[in-house]
């Protein structure tokens, strides 16, 4: 399979078939990012011969005897032929001909793969018309994540995230007039030392205004080769301590009023939680009391700290 660097996914999508279609990000100015910082170009497109290429090696280890024992073990049939992710930073950026380009090639390897998800960045919706945005949702484009961070109009300026809360609710109210779901991940921490709980409540009241399939938390962390640790070192932006991310994760979950899951899954999370909203608020309430009662600073920076990467 031709991936390059290190492939990232998010963890609802561990069954899917990931299919590298981009390398890199298109944007790549965000402050804190440095998921792709390893890669020699900060973006690139997969040729169509290379997907072809991994399209058929996937197409031939699932007919394997090591395929059918995945079924086995899982006792249902993996989801590999059923749905597939598009990897690289933001593959959703690529023109509407390439993306229904790369369904038709998914449909004829898999026929039965029926949706498939990407990452994406608010500013890729644009670039698209509604009827692209409706061909693409013919072509079983569904389950878009998207790194919004938050709804924090100065934080999403200072990080250099190219859109603002105005932006994302556009959009996102375009993904639901063409039924195309779509996750969030919002980033804690973000808003800076002293602004998170704030931050967690105007974002509440972004995310009330649209229809997130699930809500993914992951927690700021901050590497030397980012921008942001650069801003840090000239004084202009501070970090909020690991007791403060944990209460801004509450305030957001407590003033969440849509029906919507809510997750901390990844590594980032020094806590790992689950649950759907509004049915399980009180027990992820109670949980994240329970581990601002329980962890000291101290032991959640000790965890903040050990992180070699994202």
């Amino acid at each position: 399979m031709h991936f390059t660097g290190t492939i990232w996914r998010p963890p609802y999508e561990a069954e899917s078939l990931l299919l590298e279609v981009t390398a890199g990000c298109s944007w790549h100015r965000c402050k804190f990012c440095t998921l792709y910082n390893d890669l020699p170009f900060p973006f690139r497109m997969s040729p169509l011969e290379d997907i072809k290429a991994d399209l058929t090696e996937a197409q031939m280890l699932a007919n394997t005897p090591f395929g059918k024992l995945g079924e086995q073990l899982l006792g249902r049939p993996v989801r590999i032929r059923r749905r597939a992710y598009l990897t690289g930073g933001n593959p959703f950026v690529l023109r509407c001909e390439r993306l229904l380009d790369i369904a038709r090639l998914l449909r004829t390897y898999f026929p039965q793969c029926t949706t498939i998800g990407t990452f994406a960045r608010v500013t890729d919706i644009s670039a698209k018309s509604d009827k692209e945005l409706q061909q693409l949702k013919e072509a079983g484009y569904d389950g878009l994540t998207i790194g919004v961070e938050t709804g924090d109009a100065a934080a999403l300026t200072f990080m250099d995230k190219g859109y603002g809360p105005e932006e994302i609710l556009a959009q996102c109210r375009r993904l639901d007039k063409v039924g195309i779901s779509y996750y969030f991940m919002y980033l804690t921490g973000i808003s800076g030392a002293g602004k998170g709980v704030d931050g967690a409540a105007v974002s509440a009241e972004l995310f009330n205004r649209l229809h997130p399939k699930m809500i993914g938390t992951s927690m700021l962390t901050i590497f030397p080769d980012s921008k942001l640790y650069r801003e840090i070192q000239a004084g202009n932006w501070v970090e909020p301590g690991e007791q403060e991310k944990l209460r801004e994760v509450r305030t957001l979950v407590d003033k969440l009023t849509i029906p919507t899951a809510f997750a901390a899954l990844g590594a980032s999370n020094a806590v790992s939680f689950y649950g759907k909203l509004p049915l399980e608020k009180e027990r992820l309430l109670f949980e994240l009391d329970r581990a601002i009662q329980l962890y000291s600073e101290e032991d959640l920076q000790a965890y903040r700290h050990q992180l070699p990467h994202l």
